[in-house]
């Protein structure tokens, strides 16, 4: 039913974070995805998630998310700077995790096919 919100949508984003999150995520993600694509098995869920957030079809509230979590996996100084060797993405990971699970639903098979795509083209 159309409209009716089961209480796990996201409803509020700021449009001004979402614009320097989408910027943020377009200057770096895949200078970080080429960098790290052996090393990380949430990447993924990464790439997914990147494909779901700029789809043309994908809800603002959902790319807001989505934006939001890829934007924090690309900036270098966080929770845990990314050079503290593998513990430095368990951060990312969770901010990942926790994005996609909240947006799940519209992270749709053709994004995730063009993530394994993408990233057997990155492997070989």
């Amino acid at each position: 039913m159309a409209g009716e919100q089961t209480g796990r949508e996201v409803v509020l984003y700021d449009p001004e974070k979402l614009e320097r999150d989408q910027k943020t995520v377009e200057a770096g993600f895949w200078r970080k995805v080429r960098r790290f694509a052996s090393k990380l098995p949430f990447l993924d869920e990464a790439v997914a998630a990147y494909y779901c957030a700029i789809d043309p079809a994908t809800p603002l509230q959902v790319k807001a998310v989505l934006f939001g979590a890829l934007a924090y996996f690309i900036i270098p100084i966080d929770l845990a700077p990314d050079f503290l060797a593998w513990f430095g993405f368990t951060d990312d990971a969770a901010v990942i995790y926790a994005a996609v699970r909240s947006v799940a639903r519209h992270i749709k098979p053709e994004h995730q096919a063009r993530a394994r795509e993408s990233l057997e083209r990155l492997a070989e």
